[in-house]
């Protein structure tokens, strides 16, 4: 059983939780960007949480189901098509053998997640399947996917009947982005106006973002002495701002360690609204306490496990 390449997105990739445990080495976690529709996918067509799925980029492309395979898509609505039939979002549905999956540009939201009972099967690399395109590790060929490109999934499939009445809800993709964060380790670093212009400014999304991090253009941020620093572990979120004073959000395919200043780190739950934003939409920054944020990550993970159990 197997889906096909026939025609690829500009950035389609096999994508799980990520590669954790080997940042000590500078291999950095990569795994879907949007972790959220990565995982209510897995749900949805009755997977065991961890299996790899589709990650698509802005275009979904055509993809073939050589066998009957039970799918689902979540994240962005790419207008989805099976056999020329509209297909809705986030439900299961039964693919015959031989059919089509055509995606269109994404309506809202950045990235569209196909998830297949079984999973798809490329070989783990350091305990995981995710593509990290950097280093030509993982995934399929350690690349994005190509036309022709035929990837295997899993024999270890829930029936159709089984998974059939389980949804999520549709998530909105806003074109202004608000992003909670916590205060980052560097962030005395900045002028007590940097930190106004940080947390009062609309930035906006720059078409060089890419999975390593988002880079935004607004007001700079302010600086004491400067924003470098000696090389320090990066996680997942964390705000960089170079000298220039434009923050980059740091994501899936950041570098382990960098040089520059943190001023905030974006919450976990929050990721997955940047991992949706497209060049051109708007950020801002809201800060919250740690007790905020760990309050607020129980309450999400609470929700979310509510409504896969729906």
């Amino acid at each position: 059983m197997s889906v096909k390449i026939l025609l690829p997105g500009p950035l389609t990739t096999v994508q799980d939780g990520g590669r954790y445990g080997r940042q000590s080495a500078g291999i950095p976690p990569a795994g879907a960007m949007d972790q959220e529709a990565w995982e209510t996918g897995n749900y949805l067509v009755g997977n065991e949480q961890g299996e790899a799925g589709l990650e698509f980029t802005l275009f979904g492309g055509s993809t073939q189901f050589t066998e009957d395979t039970v799918f689902a898509l979540t994240g962005a609505d790419m207008c989805p098509r099976l056999d020329g039939q509209r297909v809705a979002m986030n439900v299961p549905h039964l693919a015959p053998g031989g059919s089509v999956l055509h995606m269109d540009m994404a309506r809202e939201g950045c990235r569209t997640y196909l998830a297949a009972a079984g999973g798809i099967t490329v070989p783990a690399v350091m305990g995981s399947r995710s593509t990290y395109i950097k280093c030509s590790m993982g995934g399929y060929k350690g690349r994005a996917l190509k036309a022709g490109d035929i990837l295997e999934v899993g024999a270890d499939q829930k029936n159709f009947e089984e998974v059939k009445d389980r949804k999520v809800q549709q998530r909105m993709f806003p074109r202004e982005i608000v992003l909670r964060v916590v205060e980052g380790p560097q962030a005395l670093y900045f002028t007590d106006k940097g930190k106004k212009t940080f947390y009062h400014s609309a930035y906006t999304i720059s078409g060089e973002s890419d999975r390593m991090g988002y880079r935004l253009s607004g007001g700079a941020v302010e600086s004491k002495n400067g924003t470098d620093i000696i090389s320090d572990p990066i996680p997942l979120g964390a705000v960089q701002v170079p000298a220039e004073g434009q923050p980059i959000v740091l994501l899936a395919d950041r570098q382990t360690t960098g040089g520059y200043a943190k001023i905030a780190v974006v919450c976990s739950f929050d990721i997955p609204r940047i991992a949706q934003g497209r060049p051109g939409d708007l950020v801002r920054f809201l800060p919250v306490s740690i007790e905020e944020a760990q309050d607020m990550l129980r309450r999400y993970r609470k929700e979310l496990a509510i409504m896969m159990k729906k």
